[in-house]
C-alpha cells in the first residue's frame, strides 16, 4: 500500500493530467496507476431516515457537504430528484487560500465541499444527510476517504441554521447508537461561515469524465448504488453546474 504522501501525489498527477493531456493519454496514465488505489469504492451503507427532519416553509434551502474528493459528492447529489444545483467547493479557510493547488496541501483549514441548492419539498434536509451518509462518503473515515488523504478530505457538515445544525447532531447520535457502521461516525459538524466555488475544471467532472479511471473506480458506483437504494430520489438527468450557468 503507498504511503499518504505517494497516494495524494497520484492523485495531483491524476488531476494535472486532466487538463494537460488528452483522453487517450490521461486512460494510459491513469490505468498503470490505478493498481496503486487502495480501497477504491467505498460499499453503501443502508441506514434508517433521521428521526428529526426539517419543516418545509421554503422552496429553497441549502446545504453544504464535506466528504472526500467533491468530484463524487458533487455527482451524487446532481443525481438527487430536488437538488436544483450542486457546485464543488471549499470551505473552512480563508478566501485567499481557495484555491486547489494550494488546498491539495493540507494546510488551509479547507475541506473540497459542495454547496447544494435544494427544494425542501422535493427533498428535505434529512433526506440529503441519509443520501450523504448512506451513498456519497463513509462517515467513519478521520481525514481520509479511499485514497485521498488529508485534512481537506475530512468528513463534515457545514449547517447554515440552527436547525440543520440540530438535525445533523441528532442524526449522527442516531446512527452512532444504532451502530450501523460498526465504527463511531467521525463527521464534525461545524457552522457555515463561506463558501468558495472551485475552479470551473472541478465543476461536473464526474458528468462530463465518466471513463477517467479515478471517476470509474472511486464514484461511479457511488451513482448506481444511489439509484438502487435510493430509487425515488434518483433522477437519471444530472443538474448541471456549467450549463446553469448559461
Amino acid at each position: 500500500m503507498p504511503s499518504i504522501k505517494t497516494q495524494s501525489a497520484l492523485r495531483t498527477t491524476g488531476r494535472s493530467l486532466a487538463l494537460g493531456l488528452g483522453a487517450t493519454a490521461i486512460a494510459a496514465a491513469l490505468f498503470a496507476m490505478s493498481s496503486t488505489f487502495s480501497n477504491a469504492a467505498e460499499e453503501a451503507v443502508i441506514i434508517p431516515p433521521p428521526t428529526i427532519d426539517e419543516t418545509a416553509s421554503a422552496t429553497t434551502e441549502k446545504a453544504v457537504f464535506a466528504g472526500g474528493c467533491f468530484w463524487g459528492v458533487q455527482g451524487v447529489f446532481q443525481h438527487v430528484k430536488g437538488v436544483k444545483n450542486a457546485v464543488s467547493g471549499y470551505s473552512g479557510g480563508t478566501k485567499e487560500t481557495a484555491i486547489y493547488e494550494t488546498v491539495s496541501n493540507g494546510n488551509t483549514g479547507h475541506a473540497e465541499t459542495v454547496e447544494i441548492t435544494y427544494n425542501p419539498r422535493e427533498v428535505t434536509y434529512g433526506q440529503l444527510l441519509q443520501i450523504f451518509f448512506s451513498v456519497a462518503h463513509n462517515p467513519t473515515q478521520l481525514n481520509f476517504q479511499g485514497p485521498d488523504h488529508g485534512t481537506q478530505y475530512r468528513s463534515e457538515i457545514f449547517t447554515t441554521n440552527g436547525e440543520q445544525k440540530k438535525i445533523a447532531q441528532s442524526y449522527i447520535t442516531q446512527l452512532d447508537k444504532a451502530q450501523v457502521f460498526g465504527e463511531p461516525v467521525v463527521t464534525r459538524v461545524s457552522d457555515m461561515t463561506a463558501f468558495y466555488p472551485a475552479e470551473e475544471y472541478h465543476q461536473d467532472f464526474l458528468t462530463r469524465n465518466p471513463t477517467y479511471p479515478y471517476i470509474v473506480y472511486n464514484d461511479m458506483p457511488k451513482i448506481e448504488n444511489l439509484k438502487a437504494l435510493f430509487p425515488t430520489k434518483f433522477s437519471p438527468k444530472p443538474v448541471l453546474v456549467l450549463k446553469a450557468k448559461g
